[in-house]
């Protein structure tokens, strides 16, 4: 297996360099690690590789909050600044700076 260095950190607040959504990650794989059906159920045309890091989000668009599985091609920074709505943030991160969450200490799974 090629070792890759993961672009993106737990707390990072980041968007979808295609569809309309943002989030914090709370939780990295090194390359995918889903299931064939939801791999399959990607459009082959926009489907990611594999063999890159994929990100967990507490993400949210302009209409609900939800958690998120996104390819590191997928993803950027996001640089607006704006807090999150998402109300699970709150319970597993405290706000370090604008753009970056960093995780309560008392938080566990």
């Amino acid at each position: 297996m090629k070792q890759r260095i993961a672009q993106f950190a737990i707390g990072d607040v980041v968007r979808h360099k295609v569809f309309p959504f943002r989030g914090v990650i709370f939780d990295v794989d090194p390359e995918f690690a889903n299931t064939e059906e939801w791999w399959n159920s990607i459009p082959a045309e926009v489907r990611p590789r594999k063999d890159q890091p994929f990100y967990h989000l507490l993400a949210e668009n302009d209409e609900t909050e939800y958690v998120a599985y996104v390819s590191e091609q997928n993803l950027e920074h996001d640089e607006s600044q704006l807090p999150l709505r998402n109300p699970h943030v709150q319970q597993i991160f405290v706000m370090e700076q604008a753009g970056r969450y960093k995780p309560r200490m008392n938080f566990a799974h």
